[in-house]
């Protein structure tokens, strides 16, 4: 199983990026998918998930409104759209992948079983 992020690059504050995920080695389309971020000294943090489901999402406050996430057809690959983008959102990016036994989606990092290998997003003031 490998999740392959990609999209991550350098942009001014109020740009956009658009970030990717393919995932590959096995069927994901019962698994929710979710990206997380590790800003400069500080621990990883939960940024928004796609559920196993449907088009259900939730995302963190600090970056609800500004950014969404979406699946692709196969449901093997996550995008996450990032507008007004803010120097704090700097960061590495990863992508992640949960079985979601019993409900349909975490914004717990222990709960997710394969990780992507991380996109690092810088954003300039």
């Amino acid at each position: 199983v490998q999740l392959q992020a990609s999209g991550g690059g350098l942009v001014q504050a109020g740009g956009s990026l658009r970030l990717s995920c393919a995932a590959s080695g096995r069927t994901f389309s019962t698994y929710s998918m979710g990206w997380f971020r590790q800003a400069p000294g500080k621990e990883r943090e939960f940024v928004a998930v796609s559920g196993w489901s449907g088009g259900s999402t939730y995302y963190a406050d600090s970056v609800k409104g500004r950014f969404t996430i979406s699946r692709g057809d196969a449901r093997n690959t996550v995008y996450l759209q990032m507008n007004s983008l803010k120097p704090e959102d700097t960061a590495v990016y990863y992508c992640a992948a949960d079985r979601s036994d019993g409900y349909m989606y975490s914004d717990y990092e222990r709960d997710y079983d394969y990780w992507g290998q991380g996109t690092l997003v810088t954003v300039s003031s």
